[in-house]
């Protein structure tokens, strides 16, 4: 039994970290070899929200000087929700879709974790006109509407999953402040208007908030005939922090068959769980590989 020590060293230096080569010395012959993860450390370092996932856009109206659609692009990052809401904001105060009473700040929407019902949840608030906003309102650097209304918040395919709704998702604009929507749509589970007009809805499914909550390990020349691909040997969770670290040693090694041959490197990758290549951000990592003879014990004595 012998164990191949890979980190940053191994790296291929493309920018995505996620590729290591470990080249042996010298050609080795590996012959009724199993091989298995025996120790992890790495940082909690990939994106769940990116440009290449193309799950970083959506968009949000307002009825102002000029009727206009926003697009909100969400820069490459990891994000929670409330991180979420609070670029929401932000794009909110750059576009002057935004209005102040008393020195409070008001925007047209807003996402937020239901717990209770394992949802986000979409607020969106009644806009009001020139005439009807409330004293000491002071105007959106956007201009008031002419009517009333609620902004339409439309989430597009990829950035629906990450909050849970049908993509295509488009909220009900309620303009004049009538109930403009009638029963909740197929693409939402639950929508309600309380005493001020401000629409509420629920995720219809499970939001893929992180949906690279683990990293798949892929290692070349691996004889799995039961799996596809057959390079998988571990899963990786992500059960700390956001730029935590990552130490896990499996109290248990899954021993993986490698095929017969001649070496001259072990090729490591991480991979998504649609088994797509992950960017991993930060390269420190250090990854052990224990290698045993199929005669020896499981846990290395004979």
């Amino acid at each position: 039994m012998f164990v191949i020590v890979m980190n940053g060293t191994n790296l291929v230096q493309d920018g995505l970290n996620n590729k290591l080569i470990y080249k042996f010395p010298n050609s080795v012959v590996l012959k009724d070899k199993y091989v298995a993860v025996s120790s992890i450390s790495m940082y909690y370092s990939w994106f769940n929200i990116t440009s290449t996932n193309l799950n970083n856009t959506f968009t949000y109206t307002w009825n102002g000087t000029t009727n206009q659609t926003y697009t909100i692009t969400i820069p490459d990052g990891l994000y929670g929700i409330s991180a979420i809401n609070n670029y929401i904001q932000y794009v909110c105060l750059q576009n002057g879709t935004y209005w102040t009473v008393s020195g409070t700040y008001y925007y047209p929407f807003e996402l937020l974790v239901n717990a209770n019902r394992y949802a986000i949840q979409l607020n969106t608030y009644q806009i009001p006109t020139a005439a009807t906003a409330p004293a000491g309102a002071t105007t959106p650097p956007a201009g008031w509407p002419t009517t009333v209304f609620n902004s339409v918040v439309t989430f597009p395919s990829a950035f629906n999953a990450i909050v849970g709704y049908t993509a295509g998702f488009a909220s009900a604009n309620n303009v004049g402040g009538g109930i403009t929507f009638g029963t909740p749509t197929a693409s939402t589970n639950y929508a309600s208007v309380n005493s001020v007009n401000t629409i509420s809805y629920l995720s219809n499914f499970a939001p893929q908030v992180q949906p690279n909550s683990s990293v798949l390990f892929s290692l070349s020349n691996i004889n799995n005939p039961y799996t596809q691909p057959s390079s998988i040997i571990y899963s990786l969770n992500s059960n700390v922090g956001v730029g935590e670290l990552i130490s896990e040693k499996p109290p248990n090694f899954m021993w993986n068959r490698m095929i017969d041959g001649t070496y001259n490197e072990l090729r490591l990758t991480f991979l998504s769980p649609t088994l797509q290549p992950i960017t991993i951000n930060d390269p420190n990592m250090t990854i052990l590989l224990t290698i045993r003879d199929k005669d020896e014990g499981f846990l290395g004595t004979k």
